[in-house]
């Protein structure tokens, strides 16, 4: 019984999934043919049209697993530590300074080579 329906609920995920895309097709179409329409309404069009092929595919089995994840992604989120603006303000400084002095060093040690092979060749 559990085969049929998960089979079942596949065919049904296929449909949804073609609806869906139907959708975001009609809002591409749309969107082209109704070019001398204010662009509010256009944009409108659209958002609606997002929204209902997004809540269609959200309805899927693929889609209830996004959902968990982007659910699970948010929690996550919330338990980074973020830095504060001084530790943002002297991370960066130190990246510049690292930056700096590495890119002096390669400067100079391109202009010895560069030097020495024009020494070498004449």
């Amino acid at each position: 019984m559990n085969a049929k329906a998960e089979a079942k609920d596949s065919r049904l995920d296929l449909l949804k999934w073609l609806a869906a895309a139907a959708l975001v097709v009609v809002g591409v179409v749309g969107n082209q043919y109704f070019s001398g329409e204010p662009i509010l309404y256009r944009v409108l069009g659209l958002l609606v049209l997002a929204v209902v092929a997004a809540f269609i595919a959200l309805q899927t089995a693929r889609g209830r697993l996004f959902f968990a994840l982007v659910k699970e992604a948010r929690t996550e989120i919330r338990k980074v530590v973020w830095p504060s603006r001084q530790e943002t303000m002297q991370t960066t400084l130190i990246v510049v300074a690292v930056v700096l002095v590495m890119s002096l060093l390669l400067w100079g040690v391109d202009s010895l080579l560069g030097w020495l092979v024009s020494s070498i060749v004449g």
